[in-house]
């Protein structure tokens, strides 16, 4: 899942903040910590970042698994 553009409860938008959140993350910081960084002091926005998974690398290309069959 990508993360949404807008935070579905005050209307924030919140998408353009997701790469820098992960470095942040990757460098060690706390997702408290990374969220106050960021500025994200609202319960709701920071919902958005702490809910969210992200499925978007696991998917595989649609013909994967699939037996190769010639006709």
């Amino acid at each position: 899942m990508i993360i949404p553009i807008r935070c579905f409860t005050c209307g924030k938008e919140i998408s353009s903040h997701w790469d820098q959140y992960v470095d942040l993350i990757n460098q060690g910081h706390t997702e408290n910590e990374s969220l106050n960084i960021l500025g994200f002091r609202r319960p709701c926005c920071r919902r958005m970042y702490l809910g969210h998974v992200d499925i978007h690398g696991n998917f595989l290309p649609t013909d994967a698994g699939r037996e190769k069959t010639s006709l």
